[in-house]
């Protein structure tokens, strides 16, 4: 259907919708005034990654088409774990863990939302009214509203049964708190709407559900599509792990290289949803072929590092790119790993270096890089992967290690 309001037009302009409860409702509400809508967080680690970018940048579009955001901390939830699509429980986290957390993941939720101002997104925690329930008065006020023949029958929860896997009465409980969690959110702020990535839509359902079986208003629910690359590959991962929000845990260069590594199908499409360049410019990048799609996606690297780490940082990475690779110098901006002098003096091993360093997973990861000479130590390929790297292999006071034409990180002894 073709939206009236700025808000959706936005999002379904961009590629950001997968499903709506009710679009004409939605929309028509939000033509005629500003509307309140949030997305949820849980504490699992103290960052949150690339994964859920894409759910923090519609709340982006959410403020900037002139309604209220709200970004949900889930420090109450974070005791259960979300159980969805998981074949097993989640480690259970102490409230001291999930505060740490939280505090680590609200650096990233300044750099893309505006907190004070005219129209301030708001954060809130829903420790905050979970930690303050009542046990019996909890089940005979909400969770007689749930059906467990439906809960059964929600994929997130069928997948891991049909897997024979358990599923524990702590996990049951998460999808009636996150219920819960909207309507109290209506309540207190007049929240209307819940956005989340495809996997969370039963789990939005039952907010919605639960709000109309306790007499309360028309709530909507919204989703987004599953975000894998053209080859079919879920996003998020690296040759080092995760692809953090924050730069302590995935550095600004880092990110920058990871949308630099875009495949071309996806460009346009990423494009779209990552940066905040209009569309007639995104189609002329989107557009271009052969070799000068590499700039294309450069813009993208750039425009997506500047929303999560902020533009200076973004300029800084791409220079420090051209410099490795265009010129072919050491940047002194280059990823950097600290390691003690007396292991450079002893000699460590090449492989074990370079999964230090974040190049390689592991030992067998790092052989198989130089058994294909994609491993290079100082720009020269490592042929023998019992190599050790020592003092001796020090040039300008740094190791520099390299994986294929674009990952290098340098080695300093402290």
């Amino acid at each position: 259907m073709r939206f009236k309001s700025d808000f959706l037009r936005v999002l379904d302009e961009r590629g950001f919708i997968h499903q709506i409860s009710d679009p004409e409702g939605l929309d028509a509400l939000a033509l005629k005034g500003p509307i309140t809508g949030y997305v949820g967080y849980d504490a699992t680690a103290t960052s949150i990654h690339i994964g859920n970018l894409i759910t923090v940048t519609m709340l982006y579009w959410l403020q900037e088409t002139g309604h209220k955001a709200i970004s949900l901390m889930g420090g109450g939830t974070s005791m259960v774990g979300d159980p969805s699509f998981r074949d097993d429980q989640r480690g259970l986290l102490t409230p001291e863990q999930i505060d740490t957390n939280i505090a680590g993941i609200k650096r990233v939720f300044g750099n893309i939302l505006n907190y004070e101002g005219s129209n301030p997104a708001i954060m809130v925690n829903n420790a905050d009214w979970l930690m303050k329930l009542n046990y019996v008065e909890f089940l005979r006020d909400v969770g007689r509203h749930f059906s467990v023949n439906r809960m059964l029958s929600f994929d997130s929860v069928k997948l891991r049964l049909d897997r024979e896997q358990s599923l524990s009465f702590l996990e049951f409980n998460y999808m009636i708190m996150q219920g819960y969690d909207f309507t109290e959110l209506n309540r207190r702020y007049g929240t209307v709407l819940q956005m989340g990535g495809s996997d969370q839509w039963g789990n939005i359902i039952n907010g919605v559900d639960l709000s109309h079986r306790m007499g309360g208003p028309q709530l909507y629910a919204l989703t987004t599509p599953l975000l894998t690359k053209s080859s079919g590959e879920k996003m998020g991962k690296s040759a080092s792990g995760a692809v953090w929000l924050n730069g302590d845990l995935f550095s600004p260069y880092d990110f920058w290289q990871y949308w630099r590594n875009t495949e071309d199908a996806d460009v346009g499409r990423f494009l779209k949803i990552f940066t905040r360049l209009p569309l007639d410019e995104i189609a002329k990048l989107a557009a271009l072929g052969g070799s000068e799609i590499n700039e294309a996606k450069k813009v993208l690297a750039t425009e997506a590092t500047a929303i999560v780490h902020g533009r200076e940082a973004a300029i800084q990475a791409a220079e420090t790119a051209r410099i490795a690779f265009e010129e072919g110098a050491l940047a002194d901006t280059l990823p950097t790993i600290e390691i003690a002098s007396s292991e450079l003096e002893a000699g460590i091993g090449v492989l074990a270096l370079a999964v230090k360093a974040g190049l390689a997973a592991s030992n067998s990861e790092a052989r198989r890089s130089v058994q294909g000479g994609g491993l290079r130590l100082n720009d020269q390929p490592v042929t023998d992967e019992r190599r050790s790297v020592t003092s001796a292999d020090l040039a300008g006071g740094v190791v520099k290690l390299s994986l294929g034409k674009k990952k290098h990180v340098l080695v300093r002894p402290i």
